[in-house]
């Protein structure tokens, strides 16, 4: 596709899933990918840290590797960044000018909720460096998946997989995300929506469709 047909083209829609980890994005995500297909739509589902080259390195440094078991939050925040500039700029930015449906799991709102009000970062800080990776390029909508602290933990650990270095924090870490998350959604009710991921996977992905229906008249 050339730079004028890009130009010339319906501007897709930027759609983020949020919640803490073993709340079911992954399944609400393969859901809204096959429905949307089957509508006719180009859809796109990236992930954060990751989703370009440079961000898969970072996703790897930040989760798996051993040299990053002392990371401080500073550092974590800023390689979090990092990935996230990359992405927009790479990805997320001409697959919206082509008119893709982008969904992307986790975005600058997980930033601001685990190394902000998790992990106790200056939130003024959190938001300007999440303001600078993005530069304005946010989701029309995120979807945060809300699910008891407890329960979700239980999930992550009976997968009987080895866990990652944020699916490795304690329950008390997750409660402070959940009430991150909360407050988010509270203070942005237009662009967040507080889904109870407690339902079976069907009636939240229901509710999913009916939401993009009402954003995305397209569809």
């Amino acid at each position: 596709m050339t730079n004028a047909d890009l130009l010339n083209s319906p501007r897709g829609f930027f759609l983020s899933f949020e919640g803490s980890e073993g709340c079911g994005k992954s399944t609400q995500i393969h859901l809204l990918r096959e429905r949307l297909e089957a509508a006719g739509k180009r859809v796109e589902v990236l992930r954060e840290p990751g989703g370009t080259a440079v961000g898969e390195e970072i996703r790897h440094l930040l989760q798996h590797a051993k040299a990053g078991e002392g990371m401080t939050p500073e550092a974590e925040l800023l390689l979090f960044a990092a990935s996230r500039a990359q992405i927009v700029r790479e990805k997320i930015r001409p697959l919206l000018a082509g008119g893709t449906f982008v969904i992307l799991d986790r975005f600058l709102d997980s930033t601001t909720v685990y190394q902000g009000m998790a992990r106790g970062l200056p939130l003024e800080s959190v938001r300007a460096i999440n303001a600078f990776a993005t530069g304005g390029t946010l989701p029309e909508l995120t979807l945060v998946l809300d699910m008891d602290p407890a329960c979700a933990y239980q999930r992550i650990h009976a997968t009987g997989r080895e866990l990652d270095r944020m699916e490795s924090q304690p329950l008390a870490f997750f409660e402070k995300v959940r009430a991150g998350y909360r407050q988010l959604a509270q203070a942005e009710p237009e662009r967040l929506r507080l889904l109870d991921a407690a339902r079976t996977p069907e009636t939240i992905h229901s509710e999913i469709w009916d939401l993009i229906q009402s954003r995305h008249h397209a569809v």
